[in-house]
């Protein structure tokens, strides 16, 4: 089958290498996810791998030659692979070779080989698809496997034996539910079996190379797919249990719960159709992670899971230490946005004060608009006339919520009078009851007693000093 390159916009670069490897007497391929991608009109992708069956190091380094002479190369002398930047693009070269892998290690033993050993080295059929450079073949399809039928019937399907691929690199079995879950593929029946008996491999792989793995799942278009593949095959009870145990209905005296594991997942698929912050996504992700430790049958009430919003932010820190995940800003993002999760639902049940709504503007600041995302997010009754209501009480909390910030200026708020200010009023030296006056000035604002004013929050400081005994 020949691929027809003419109108590529990269013919010309494509060209270049051919020339060089020609005049140095090698061979020459695009190979992996360029191919794939390209064979599927998909956007184009800005990495691009070339194999050769001689030295990638030497290819990479005579093609920067004569694309530039500036042009730098990184070498990787290890991996026998060289890399070039040029423009937009990131060209790596390797040569073809053959690996063989010990029991307790994904870093293979590597040997030099012929392009077919490259192509049975790789992952999927659908990535061991390669495309000729050389000049007597430009632009031919090399495909051992069939990749192509199984690109155009959506199927992920190992090169070799599924179950020797999967064990000698398990990141293959997060990349094969990657893979399904951003293509929107079928994993292959026989290499789904071999996953599931595999699972247990995914431990010797470091929980950094996983979770860049599983945080392309959660930013695909559909992270469920993902997701469930992961609860089905064992991975998921392995990365994150957590999640697992939000799994299952119970029943006392003719009361259930619904299933928080299956909800969680169409939260994380709503979420998804509005927003592609991936730390909103891990929010919807874990937003219920503290129900499973909180439930509790109350007999008379029925189910509870009181708390679960403040144990769930806890438990965040505890899952991104152990997930190897940011734990500066990001993490305080999705801590707040769990501990938050239900004050707005709070807020549209009950005839919400001003003092509610300037307390959820004081603690949700400038990500108030996400929380309000994650909430309807959270609203999967499948009765449409509910959804609807859900919905309109949100429009109306969110226009109150408007009001009292014109009014009051809550969001991202900075009290009126500093504790500077109030040690000079008072002649007073840093102490407990600089933090105390300034405490009470913050609480009398968010119950309205006195408006966010500088002049109102001196005269309420005065008279709350007296009380304490300090006198100007």
């Amino acid at each position: 089958m020949l691929i027809n390159l003419n109108q590529n916009k990269n013919l010309k670069l494509f060209k270049i290498i051919s020339e060089v490897a020609a005049a140095h007497n090698q061979t020459v391929y695009i190979v992996g996810g360029y191919v794939r991608d390209l064979l599927m009109n998909r956007k184009a992708s800005t990495d691009i791998d070339f194999v050769t069956e001689q030295s990638g190091i030497e290819l990479a380094q005579n093609v920067a030659a004569e694309i530039d002479p500036k042009l730098k190369v990184s070498v990787f002398k290890t991996y026998g692979t060289a890399m070039i930047k040029y423009k937009d693009l990131e060209l790596e070269f390797v040569g073809a070779r053959k690996e063989s892998y010990t029991e307790n290690s994904r870093k293979p033993e590597v040997e030099g080989g012929t392009l077919e050993d490259d192509q049975k080295r790789r992952d999927f059929t659908i990535n061991a698809m390669a495309i000729s450079l050389n000049k007597e073949n430009f632009g031919e399809l090399m495909d051992p496997f069939n990749g192509i039928e199984d690109l155009e019937k959506g199927i992920l399907r190992t090169p070799l034996e599924p179950a020797r691929t999967y064990s000698d690199d398990p990141l293959r079995m997060m990349r094969a539910i990657r893979f399904a879950s951003t293509l929107q593929f079928t994993i292959e029946e026989d290499s789904l079996d071999a996953i599931k008996k595999e699972a247990e491999r995914i431990k010797i792989v470091s929980m950094e190379r996983i979770m860049v793995e599983f945080n392309k799942i959660m930013l695909s278009e559909k992270p469920s797919i993902g997701l469930r593949l992961m609860e089905r095959t064992g991975l998921l009870k392995l990365i994150i249990p957590e999640l697992v145990e939000l799994k299952g209905i119970e029943e006392v005296e003719g009361q259930t719960h619904k299933d928080n594991f299956y909800h969680t997942l169409e939260v994380v698929d709503n979420i998804s159709e509005n927003t592609d912050n991936l730390w909103l996504r891990w929010s919807a992700l874990l937003h219920d992670v503290g129900k499973a430790p909180t439930k509790k049958f109350v007999e008379g009430t029925g189910w509870t899971f009181h708390g679960h919003e403040f144990l769930g932010s806890k438990m965040v820190k505890m899952l991104f230490q152990r997930l190897k995940l940011p734990l500066g800003n990001d993490l305080k993002y999705v801590q707040k946005m769990v501990k938050l999760s239900s004050r707005p639902i709070a807020l549209i049940t009950d005839d919400a004060s001003d003092s509610a709504l300037r307390r959820l503007l004081f603690d949700a600041g400038k990500d108030l608009e996400d929380l309000f995302t994650l909430c309807k997010a959270d609203i999967t009754t499948k009765n449409t006339k509910k959804q609807d209501k859900f919905k309109r009480n949100f429009e109306y909390v969110a226009v109150k919520i408007k009001e009292v910030e014109e009014k009051d200026h809550v969001r991202n708020f900075q009290p009126p009078i500093s504790g500077e200010e109030i040690m000079e009023m008072f002649s007073l030296k840093p102490g407990r009851e600089i933090g105390i006056l300034k405490e009470k000035v913050k609480e009398a604002i968010l119950e309205g007693d006195i408006p966010n004013d500088k002049e109102e929050a001196r005269k309420f400081v005065i008279a709350e000093a007296e009380k304490l005994g300090l006198f100007l």
